[in-house]
């Protein structure tokens, strides 16, 4: 009688140890995420956030569906000491041991960066700066800085060329230093010996042809002639004459409205004014594309020393050897303008009356 009392009692813990213990799993690993309609929620844990910052944010999105289970495990596996700040992506039937796994390993889901048509550090500080931890006052300011520039073997003037338009993956509290690494290492990636051997055969560091490619992609966007301009101005180069590109006007001027350059522009007293001075300017004038630094490295050889915009309005550019040809592409550009302008003017009296 009594052993089968003992059977009993050992059969009764075993149902309840098992019951405890399906009770346990069932908690760390069933689905605990309360995201009603939606797929995901994003939430950003700033460096340096405690476990309370944490539960802070949660019910915020009001994201547990059962916040003590969650508690339990997150004390148990020590999430306290653990926890690592990042991006986090809380997605639906996610459990309690998949979120506690996913801060401490610090499995952060990366934000991902585009930028293109961008002139000045500011722009892009102003455009990147938001989307990452650091800001953009941080960032701005080692975009600023002599010290960085030089760790790269640039300037502060010419730090921007290691910026080639594109979209990258970066993790949220990655730091402004760190970025900025990351962004030189695809430059470097970038310029391959392929490339840098071209630039050695045009006379130019690497650093020149962007800054180049910047003038070129902004004189025109149209990438099956870029070639064609790039040989101008590496005719010019050679030849030792000033560059005379309108594109370094504008930005040195900084009204990046204007779409003309008039004659009082060019006395605009700044070392980007490419009229004023000989050579390529300090910087790049933009963030030039890939594809556009590839038409600069295949540049186009020819013994034209001028363009200036067709008489179509197409975009495209008639090309000089001389000034003689130059002046007259100028003069049916110029009469095709004021034709444009007489129609105008006669169509907006036409809708007035």
């Amino acid at each position: 009688m009594k052993k089968r009392i003992i059977l009993i009692i050992i059969a009764i813990l075993l149902i309840v140890g098992a019951g405890g213990a399906w009770y346990v799993y069932n908690k760390a690993f069933s689905s605990n995420v309360n995201l009603e309609d939606k797929k995901e929620q994003v939430i950003y844990l700033p460096t340096g956030s405690t476990m309370q910052n944490l539960m802070d944010t949660l019910r915020v999105y009001n994201l547990l569906k059962d916040e003590s289970s969650f508690e339990m495990l997150a004390n148990y596996k020590h999430l306290d000491e653990k926890l690592k700040s990042g991006r986090y992506v809380i997605a639906a039937g996610m459990s309690n041991n998949m979120m506690v796994n996913m801060f401490i390993s610090g499995r952060q889901t990366p934000v991902k960066i585009t930028f293109n048509s961008i002139r000045t550090r500011e722009d892009f500080a102003d455009k990147i700066g938001p989307k990452l931890e650091c800001g953009k006052e941080a960032l701005l300011e080692l975009l600023n800085s002599d010290s960085i520039a030089k760790k790269y073997g640039l300037t502060r003037e010419n730090l921007m060329v290691i910026f080639i338009p594109n979209t990258y993956e970066i993790y949220w509290n990655t730091t402004a230093s760190d970025f900025i690494d990351k962004m030189h290492a695809e430059y470097e990636k970038f310029w391959t010996a392929d490339r840098r051997k071209k630039a050695e055969e045009i006379g130019l560091k690497p650093e020149e042809v962007s800054i180049l490619a910047s003038i070129v992609q902004g004189e025109t966007n149209k990438t099956d002639e870029m070639d064609e301009i790039a040989g101008v101005y590496i005719n010019r180069i050679r030849k030792g004459w000033k560059l005379e590109a309108c594109p370094t006007v504008i930005f040195a001027g900084g009204d990046f409205t204007k779409t003309r350059v008039l004659k009082k522009d060019l006395e605009i007293v700044s070392p980007y004014n490419t009229y004023k001075h000989e050579g390529l300017p300090p910087g790049p004038i933009n963030l030039p594309n890939a594809s556009t630094i590839d038409q600069v490295l295949k540049y186009s050889k020819h013994n034209y020393m001028f363009f200036s915009a067709k008489e179509d309005f197409s975009g495209y550019h008639n090309f000089a050897e001389n000034t003689k040809q130059h002046a007259a592409n100028a003069r049916k550009y110029q009469a095709a303008y004021r034709e444009w302008q007489k129609k105008k003017k006669q169509k907006e009296l036409e809708s007035s009356n």
